[in-house]
C-alpha cells in the first residue's frame, strides 16, 4: 500500500523513481546483507563487460585508465587520511611520512607535465577547481564574463554552478556561432563595458582554440584576469595538441584529470603567479579538500608518469581520430560543426542531428546499438531546449587508447549512419560493434 508520505517522497525525489523502485524491489529479495552487497558486485561486473568491452564508447568527458592506476585506486593507502599540505609539520595526523612522497610526487609529476610552476593534486572533482578559482580570485558581487551554454558553455561557470553559489554576476562571454570560438571583437566591446574580474574560457563542446593573447590584452585594461577551464582539453594541453593557456595569458587552468588526461577522475589546477599562491592553496585547504582520498592521488601521479612518457604521441592520434570521424560523418551526409575549418582541433567532433530526430532520441537509439555518445546543444539551441537539443557531441578519447586509428573511424561512421537511417536494427548493428571491438581490449600508451 502506497502511503501519503511514499507519495510524497515520490513527487520530491530527484532521481528516477522508477529505477529507484527497481533497486528496492532487488534488496527486498535479498535474504540477507551479503547478497545485497553480491548485487552491487554484479552490476559492477555487467557494467565492465558490457560498456569495458562491448560498446563504443565515444563520450567526450571518459577515458580508459590503465590496469596501473586502476590497481593503485584499490590500494591500501585509500583508507589513510591526509589532511593538510605536505609536510609533517603541517599535517593533522602523524604517521604521514609515505603520504608525503606520494603527494609531493604528484605534484612534481604534474608540474612536469604542464611546464608550471604550481600544482595541486587535491580536488576529487574539477567542478571543485572551479569552485577554487572564483573563492580565490573573486568576492561575491563581482562581475564575470563566461561562456554561454548554447555555444559550448557549462553550468560549472554558470549561474547554476560554482560561480552562482559564490554570488557572481555571470555575463556571457559572445561566442560566434559558425567560426565555435569567442568573437573578439563584440568581446572587447562588451568586456570593456561590464569590466569583468574574471573571464572563465569553459567549455564542454570544444573545437577549437580561443584567442586567450588577446583576450588577455583587453581585461588587463582594469586588472581583469584570464581563467583558463581545460577540463576537456588538459591532455591535449599537456601533450601539445592545443593551446598552451599559462603561457597565452591564463593566470590559471583547471581541468579533469579523467577526459583526456586519462587518469582517474578528479581534478587538477596549475599556475604560474606567485601571487596567487597563497589564496588559491587557502581555497583548497582547509575550505574545499580536507581528507582527498590518496589513493586517488597515486593513481593520479602514476597517470602522470604515463603521460609524460606517451602523452605526446597518444594526444595526436586523438586529434588524427576526431579529424577523420568528422570527415567520415560529413562525407556520409550527417552535417558537422566547424567543416569549414577542419571539424576539430580536440578530441571531440559536434553533429547537427536535426535531419534524423532530436539528439536526446539520437543518443538513446545510438546507446540501443552499443554505441555511446551524449545528446549536445548546438548554437542554433536555446537554452531551454537542454532536454531535447539538436546535437549530438561524440568524443575519440577511449576508442583511440584501445588502439583504434584514423581507417577505424570510417567503419565507425558506418555503424553511426545505419542508426541514423535505420538501415539496420540497433539489434543488428549491436552485434556487429560488438564484434568489431573484440580485437579493441588492451589498452595502450601505458607502460603495462
Amino acid at each position: 500500500m502506497v502511503t501519503i508520505r511514499d507519495k510524497q517522497v515520490l513527487q520530491s525525489e530527484v532521481h528516477d523513481p522508477f529505477v529507484l523502485q527497481q533497486a528496492r524491489d532487488i534488496l527486498d529479495k535479498c535474504s540477507s546483507p551479503r547478497l545485497m552487497q553480491q548485487e552491487v558486485i554484479n552490476a559492477v561486473e555487467r557494467n565492465a563487460i558490457w560498456r569495458g568491452e562491448e560498446c563504443l564508447n565515444l563520450l567526450a568527458p571518459e577515458a580508459p585508465t590503465s590496469p596501473t592506476v586502476r590497481n593503485l585506486l584499490s590500494s591500501e593507502v585509500g583508507t589513510r587520511a591526509a589532511e593538510g599540505h605536505i609536510g609533517s609539520t603541517q599535517r593533522w595526523f602523524s604517521g604521514t611520512k609515505h603520504i608525503d612522497e606520494i603527494e609531493s610526487l604528484c605534484v612534481e609529476l604534474l608540474k612536469k607535465v604542464f611546464k608550471s610552476n604550481y600544482a595541486d593534486h587535491r580536488l576529487v572533482a574539477s567542478m571543485l577547481g572551479n569552485l577554487t578559482v572564483y573563492a580565490a580570485l573573486t568576492k561575491p558581487g563581482d562581475n564575470i564574463m563566461t561562456i554561454p551554454q548554447p555555444t559550448g558553455g557549462h553550468s560549472s561557470n554558470r549561474q547554476d554552478g560554482p560561480a552562482g553559489i559564490r554570488g557572481l554576476n555571470v555575463y556571457d562571454v559572445p561566442m560566434d556561432p559558425n567560426e565555435l570560438t569567442v568573437d573578439l571583437d563584440a568581446f572587447a566591446a562588451r568586456a570593456r563595458e561590464i569590466k569583468p574580474k574574471l573571464v572563465s574560457l569553459g567549455a564542454s563542446m570544444t573545437l577549437f582554440p580561443f584567442p586567450l593573447k588577446e583576450m588577455s590584452a583587453v581585461v588587463a585594461e582594469w586588472g581583469g584576469k584570464i581563467f583558463f577551464d581545460g577540463a576537456h582539453q588538459l591532455g591535449l594541453i599537456g601533450g601539445g595538441q592545443f593551446q598552451d593557456p599559462l603561457r597565452e595569458g591564463a593566470v590559471i587552468m583547471t581541468g579533469s584529470a579523467g577526459k583526456t588526461f586519462s587518469g582517474p577522475q578528479s581534478g587538477i589546477i596549475v599556475w604560474n603567479d606567485p601571487e596567487i599562491n597563497k589564496p588559491i592553496t587557502d581555497a583548497i585547504f582547509p575550505a574545499l579538500a580536507a581528507t582527498h582520498q590518496v589513493n586517488r592521488v597515486a593513481a593520479l601521479a602514476a597517470a602522470a608518469a604515463e603521460f609524460l612518457a606517451f602523452g605526446e604521441d597518444y594526444m595526436a592520434q586523438i586529434v588524427k581520430n576526431a579529424q577523420a570521424l568528422g570527415n567520415a560523418l560529413q562525407e556520409r551526409g550527417v552535417t558537422m560543426l566547424g567543416a569549414h575549418k577542419g571539424f576539430t582541433r580536440t578530441h571531440q567532433v559536434i553533429a547537427d542531428v536535426r535531419a534524423y530526430g532530436n539528439g536526446l532520441d539520437i543518443a538513446k537509439k545510438l546507446g540501443q546499438a552499443n554505441i555511446i555518445t551524449n545528446k549536445n546543444l548546438i548554437p542554433s539551441d536555446q537554452p531551454e531546449d537542454w532536454d531535447y537539443p539538436s546535437g549530438l557531441r561524440i568524443g575519440t578519447t577511449e576508442v583511440t587508447r584501445l588502439g583504434m586509428k584514423e581507417k577505424d573511424m570510417e567503419t565507425i561512421a558506418d555503424f553511426i549512419l545505419a542508426v541514423l537511417e535505420d538501415k539496420k536494427s540497433p539489434e543488428n548493428i549491436r552485434k556487429e560493434v560488438i564484434e568489431f571491438r573484440k580485437p579493441y581490449q588492451k589498452i595502450q600508451y601505458c607502460f603495462d
